[in-house]
């Protein structure tokens, strides 16, 4: 069922759910335009309840995807191991080719592969992501995503009571078995990222209970040997990515997506790999908490420095940033 709710005396936000658990379109808002107090406000409550939101036909610019950003969040750097765009230092190129992607052709075919919270291997990972589609090929080329806390919520209380006590480790590496290449290992090299966080998180807006999983930067859990560390997580990933959990979502050019990252994990396409056709997306991230544990505990970095919000980053660099 559609929801609707103000946002002035001329417009209405409309909200639509895509799946069971999962997705919203949000319609009856134009993202070039600042946003109202109470659209804000409605958006965040979207974007809590369903966890992934999508806007169609928005076709912002660079500038307009910051500034939706700066609405909603504090804007981190493009990407705090890859870089940004030229003269965009908040933005992130998400392109068909680039280095992120250099070792997919070498990583085990497995119904999780490809998976992953966005930049789980700081102590801070991002609060949240926004995608804008601008090159979308005619056919594939779709994003999926997955609810954390109901996969949390649909374990058996006995793993429920094993998995809260677990922390894991995250960190930026090629995949196992994979052959070091240049590009990737430089860009690892010059940020490092490793931390522990807990298996299971309390998220800090909403109170419920996350599985905590990505599947791409999850390396270990602590406390268990290698076999059960790797056996556990092939359990558990296998089951963060049960259909009932997703959402697959066919992008057209001028879409956004924003997801919260502190509750999904999402997957990036493949398909794309069998064309010709490109594929051009930006990405936004939003500065994000230390996540907790069951106990209250906080996660721990093990390796590099907290995601600092863009302006942050630059003003350590020497280079000052517009906010204008």
């Amino acid at each position: 069922m559609n929801s609707t709710a103000s946002i002035s005396d001329d417009a209405v936000i409309d909200v639509a759910p895509l799946t069971l658990h999962i997705g919203a379109e949000i319609s009856g808002v134009d993202l070039q335009q600042p946003l109202t107090p109470s659209a804000r406000r409605e958006i965040r409550a979207a974007l809590l309840q369903w966890k992934v939101i999508f806007f169609r036909d928005q076709n912002l610019d660079h500038a307009g995807q910051v500034a939706l950003a700066r609405q909603l969040g504090e804007p981190t750097i493009g990407h705090a191991v890859f870089g940004h765009v030229d003269g965009y230092p908040e933005v992130y190129s998400v392109a068909k080719n680039r280095t992120a992607n250099s070792h997919r052709t070498e990583r085990l075919t497995t119904p999780w592969a490809g998976w992953h919270t966005d930049i789980t291997a700081a102590i801070n990972p991002p609060m949240a992501s926004i995608l804008r589609g601008v090159t979308i090929p005619p056919q594939g080329g779709d994003t999926m995503w997955t609810n954390l806390a109901v996969a949390y919520e649909a374990l058996s209380a006995p793993m429920k009571a094993f998995v809260e006590g677990l922390r894991g480790i995250h960190a930026f590496a090629p995949p196992a078995g994979a052959a070091p290449i240049g590009v990737y290992q430089d860009s690892v090299k010059n940020r490092t990222l490793k931390s522990e966080h807990p298996l299971v998180t309390v998220h800090p807006e909403t109170g419920e209970r996350v599985l905590y999983l990505s599947p791409s930067f999850l390396k270990s859990i602590v406390g268990l040997s290698p076999r059960e560390s790797q056996r556990m997580l092939e359990l558990l990933w296998e089951h963060i990515v049960r259909p009932e959990f997703t959402l697959r979502f066919k992008w057209n050019a001028g879409d956004i997506a924003i997801w919260d990252n502190r509750a999904t994990s999402h997957l990036a396409p493949t398909d794309i790999f069998a064309t010709d056709h490109d594929r051009q997306l930006y990405r936004v991230t939003l500065v994000g908490e230390v996540p907790k544990g069951v106990d209250g505990q906080p996660s721990t970095s093990l390796e590099g420095a907290p995601i600092l919000s863009a302006a942050e980053e630059l003003a350590n660099r020497g280079t000052p940033i517009s906010v204008s």
